[in-house]
């Protein structure tokens, strides 16, 4: 049996130093998927009336297809394309976003998914402001939530334009920028025309997709080892150029030097999930509280078995490619996943991959997209700006208009961030929502005491801290991957700013309520929403009226 294996390696190997990439074919696999995905969008669009069709879906999806349209939505780039590269350049270390990432979906599913679903409507604002004033605490969560979804955005985009430079064998800087636009226009056409239901069922095709692709190249790289864990470790640490080689098996290679930026990371990996309002967002999605649980413990299945499944892709990856030839193409660390399609099954696979990469990108920007959308038109615009007083269509159309401006806004930071590891800034997105967001979640949800000073203090000085901390950080100033490459030296020493600012949020929203006047918020609307979201009594008619 070994030496068969051995033979299938040596072919494999032979027919691997002659397999180029086919930018013709990839655009060509990738535009039939464009072509499908927009069929899908337009179909699903017809019945967008008002704005629970816009930003709800007008809650007609199951529990089982929610959750794989929340698969669709979490699985993003970083998922595949980030923690693929860093776990084939880092090994273990790497492989730590996965866990992080996977055991965040506890403490969503056990502290605030149901919950959020019986007291909210459209957006996170809905929740945060039911028991307090609404103008104050719901332009602090508007802006929370666009500050979490640029930052998500900006990721998506770092990988769009690394993928498809790749596919395309595009190397300076002006083509990928050419690449990013691309993507943000269509993005913004997928948001225009469809609103959540069309995103829905792109991301429900999508997590179909990268689910079945994950699998089919994981049982492949485990076929080519003899399915011997062991084969492919000793493959990837062959093909280390880390010193000494087998480093990338153990912990430290990449935090080894300041274990408080991992404690950090894994802070806000943990804690951000509950924060991230366009996974929030899809929980309005579904007709009864059952659903949302339902889809949520269905999210985690699928979730999870991904992740598990990206150890093997990442390693096999590392054996198989090798970091400096990962570190070398278009996309940097991104491209490790492709190049694995592009050594297993050359480019028809490549070509596949790269659509279902693809996919991933366009089904989670626009999901983040009408995210942002809807916090500004409903939260800002007809709750802060008009009181409650828009005409039936004022909303959707203020929505759709920002859509084309949030568009414009990532294409511009997408092009900023080209290089920079995906995976690596999700991380801060996921800071922004655990520090900005989850603290005042949580006390809204679980603390009767919790005032509006309390949640504005939250959110503002969550949001700020995160943010400041990270323009101080070796993400921008002093290193070779910094936005500002080997410029000026960081002030701050962690790239990840959740050890300061999440502990910082959920003080100030504690200090904004213990300081309020006693008796300033209404004991009444507070016990409503307790019974509301624990029984989810009298939800149904409030959340669709």
């Amino acid at each position: 049996m070994n030496e068969i294996f051995a033979n299938i390696n040596a072919a494999l190997a032979a027919a691997n130093t002659t397999v180029e990439n086919n930018p013709v074919l990839n655009i060509s696999i990738f535009g039939a998927f464009v072509a499908v995905t927009l069929f899908i969008v337009i179909r699903a669009s017809r019945n967008n009336k008002t704005a629970a069709d816009y930003y709800a879906a007008g809650r007609s999806f199951t529990g089982p297809q929610n959750g794989f349209a929340i698969a669709g939505d979490y699985l993003s780039a970083a998922s595949f394309l980030g923690i693929c590269g860093a776990i084939a350049i880092n090994g273990y270390d790497g492989f730590l976003y996965s866990i992080g990432f996977l055991v965040a979906w506890l403490v969503a599913l056990l502290l605030v998914a149901e919950l959020m679903r019986n007291t909210g409507k459209f957006t996170m604002a809905d929740v945060l402001s039911f028991r307090l004033k609404q103008g104050p605490v719901r332009m602090a969560a508007a802006i929370t939530t666009l500050a979490v979804c640029f930052f998500y955005l900006l990721a998506q985009m770092a990988g769009a334009g690394g993928l498809v430079s790749l596919l395309l064998g595009i190397t300076e800087q002006l083509g990928q920028s050419i690449v990013v636009a691309v993507v943000g226009v269509l993005m913004i056409v997928y948001v225009l025309v469809g609103g959540m239901k069309g995103t829905t069922w792109v991301q429900i095709v999508k997590a179909f997709l990268l689910i079945g692709g994950a699998i089919v190249m994981t049982i492949w790289v485990l076929a080519i080892n003899g399915f011997n864990l062991n084969t492919l470790l000793e493959g990837a640490v062959a093909a280390s150029t880390t010193d000494p080689k087998d480093a990338i098996l153990g912990p430290g290679l990449q935090y080894g030097k300041n274990p408080w930026d991992f404690i950090s990371l894994a802070l806000a990996l943990v804690l951000g999930t509950a924060g991230l309002p366009h996974v929030l967002m899809r929980f309005y999605t579904v007709p009864t509280a059952k659903e949302a649980r339902r889809s949520v413990v269905w999210a985690i299945w699928l979730i999870g078995l991904f992740y598990l499944l990206t150890l093997v892709l990442g390693y096999g990856a590392g054996a198989l490619v090798g970091p400096a030839e990962i570190a070398a193409a278009p996309g940097g660390v991104n491209s490790a996943a492709p190049l694995l399609a592009l050594h297993l099954g050359g480019p028809i696979l490549l070509g596949f991959i790269s659509a279902v990469a693809f996919a991933t990108i366009l089904a989670v920007v626009a999901g983040l997209t009408i995210t942002a959308a809807a916090s500004f038109a409903h939260d800002i615009y007809a709750n802060v700006v008009k009181k409650g007083n828009v005409p039936a269509d004022g909303e959707v159309k203020v929505a759709r208009r920002t859509v084309v401006v949030i568009g414009v806004l990532a294409i511009l930071g997408g092009i900023g961030v080209q290089g920079q590891n995906v995976a690596f800034l999700v991380a801060l997105a996921f800071a922004v929502a655990a520090s900005a967001n989850l603290p005042t979640i949580i006390y809204s949800l679980f603390w009767r005491r919790f005032t509006t000073r309390g949640a504005v203090w939250s959110m503002y000085g969550g949001l700020a801290a995160a943010l400041i901390l990270i323009v101080l950080s070796p993400v921008f100033w002093g290193t070779e991957t910094s936005v500002f490459k080997n410029t000026g030296t960081a002030i701050w020493p962690l790239n990840n700013p959740g050890i300061v600012s999440i502990p910082l949020g959920f003080f100030l929203g504690w200090l904004g309520s213990v300081t309020s006047r006693r008796g300033s918020e209404d004991p009444v609307k507070a016990a409503e929403m307790d019974v509301r979201s624990l029984t989810g009594h009298g939800a149904e008619k409030a959340v669709d009226h």
